[in-house]
C-alpha cells in the first residue's frame, strides 16, 4: 500500500510493542501527531507476519514512513527468513586497508553491494527506510560504535558511506547519516549516559564531521548525537541551533531531514522531559523526534507536542519513502544476485 504524497506527516515517530498490534498500539499509530513507526528485533519472527504488520500500519495511517535499525553486523534487526545477514561496517573499512593496490575497489564495490541487499530486503516487506549509514569515526573508546563504524579516516568513511548508499538508492531507498557531528570520540553510551566531548569546533568540523561536508547533498536525512560539545554549545546537538541550522544546514549547506535519537536515551535527558526534549528538538531543526521502549512517553508525547514545523519539513520526509515497488521480490532482480556475488567474493557474508 503506497500513501499519497499529500498526507501530513505527523512530528513523532514511535514503536509498537510486539509482533502484532494490540489496541494501544493502533490508538498511538493513528494519532495525528505520529508520522512514522520504528520497528525491532521484538517484531520479527519471519517475513510474512512482518509484511503483515507493516501493511496493517500502513492501513491505519496512510503516509507513516516505516524505519528500522538495519545496519549490518551486530545492529540488524531481522536475520532470518530471506535476510541476508551484512557484515558490519568495520569490516569493509578492513578490507579496505587489506590490500594497498585493490583494497578501495574491494571495499567500495561490497559496500554498494551491502547497500543493496540491505535496502532490497526491506523495500520488499514495505519498510521506507533504515537510519544508515553510520559516519562516526572509529577513535576506538566508544564501545556503543564500535564495529559500527567503517573506518578512522574520515576521507574512507566518506568514501565507503557513499558506495552503500548509492546502493541504496539502486534497491529504491533513501538514507540516514548518524550520529552528526560524531560519537565516535567519546567512550560514554548515550544511551545510559551523557556524552561530553571536549573538543574545540575546527576540530570536530576538520575530523568527524568532514564525512557530512563532503557528503552533504547526498545524504537524504541525518541523525544527531545526544553528545555535547561545550566548546560549540551547552547542548547536545540534537537540541542545538548551533549544529543543525547554523553548522549543518547553513554551513555545510545540508538540506535533507533531520530526526532526533531517540528521547527515551539518557543523553536526551538534560532536555527535560520528554515534551520538553520534543519541543526542544524540534525547535532547533529537527523534522521528526523518536520515542522508543517507553510507552508513557510515547502517549506524554503525542498530548504535548506541538507541531508547528515549516511547510517544507513535510517535503523533506515525503521524499524519505521507498520508491521501489512491493511486490517485487529481491531475489527476482539479477542485480541481486549480483551483490550477493561480490559480498561472497569479499569474504563479507556472514555464515
Amino acid at each position: 500500500m503506497k500513501a499519497t504524497g499529500h498526507t501530513r506527516i505527523g512530528p513523532v515517530m514511535l514503536d509498537v510493542r510486539a509482533l502484532a498490534l494490540d489496541a494501544d498500539d493502533r490508538r498511538r499509530v493513528r494519532h495525528e501527531k505520529t508520522g512514522g513507526v520504528i520497528l525491532f528485533a521484538r517484531n520479527f519472527d519471519g517475513r510474512e507476519r512482518l509484511v503483515a504488520l507493516v501493511d496493517e500500519l500502513r492501513a491505519l495511517r496512510p503516509g507513516l514512513l516505516i524505519a528500522v535499525d538495519h545496519e549490518g553486523g551486530r545492529v540488524q534487526r531481522f536475520r532470518s527468513d530471506g535476510f541476508v545477514r551484512l557484515p558490519s561496517m568495520r569490516a569493509l573499512g578492513e578490507a579496505w586497508d587489506a590490500d594497498p593496490t585493490r583494497g578501495a575497489l574491494v571495499a567500495t564495490r561490497a559496500a554498494t553491494a551491502a547497500g543493496f541487499v540491505l535496502a532490497a530486503d526491506l523495500v520488499a516487506c514495505g519498510i521506507d527506510l533504515s537510519f544508515t549509514p553510520v559516519l562516526d569515526l572509529d577513535h576506538g573508546p566508544s564501545t556503543v560504535i564500535g564495529d559500527r563504524a567503517f573506518h578512522r579516516d574520515p576521507r574512507v568513511v566518506a568514501l565507503l558511506a557513499k558506495s552503500l548508499m548509492h546502493g541504496l538508492a539502486l534497491a529504491g531507498m533513501a538514507n540516514c547519516g548518524k550520529h552528526f557531528p560524531g560519537h565516535g570520540h567519546v567512550a560514554a553510551d548515550s544511551h545510559v549516559a551523557v556524552p561530553i566531548d571536549d573538543r574545540d569546533l575546527d576540530t570536530i568540523l576538520d575530523d568527524d564531521a568532514m564525512p557530512y561536508a563532503w557528503l552533504a547533498g547526498t545524504l537524504a536525512s541525518v541523525m544527531p548525537a545526544h553528545v555535547v560539545y561545550p566548546a560549540v554549545d551547552e547542548h547536545p546537538a540534537g537540541f542545538s541551533r548551533v549544529w543543525l541550522q547554523d553548522i549543518l544546514r547553513r554551513r555545510l549547506g545540508f538540506d535533507g531531514a533531520v530526526f532526533s535519537d531517540d528521547l527515551s536515551m539518557e543523553g536526551a535527558s538534560v532536555a527535560g522531559d520528554v515534551v520538553s526534549a520534543g519541543r526542544a528538538a524540534l525547535r532547533a531543526g529537527c523534522d521528526m523526534v523518536l520515542v522508543c521502549n517507553d510507552a508513557a512517553r510515547a502517549d506524554a508525547l503525542l498530548q504535548g507536542l506541538d507541531d508547528d514545523r515549516d511547510p517544507a519539513s513535510q517535503v523533506r520526509l515525503a521524499a524519505l519513502r521507498a520508491s521501489r515497488p512491493t511486490d517485487v521480490e529481491p531475489r527476482d532482480d539479477p542485480r541481486y544476485e549480483r551483490a550477493l556475488r561480490c559480498l561472497r567474493d569479499a569474504g563479507l557474508l556472514a555464515s
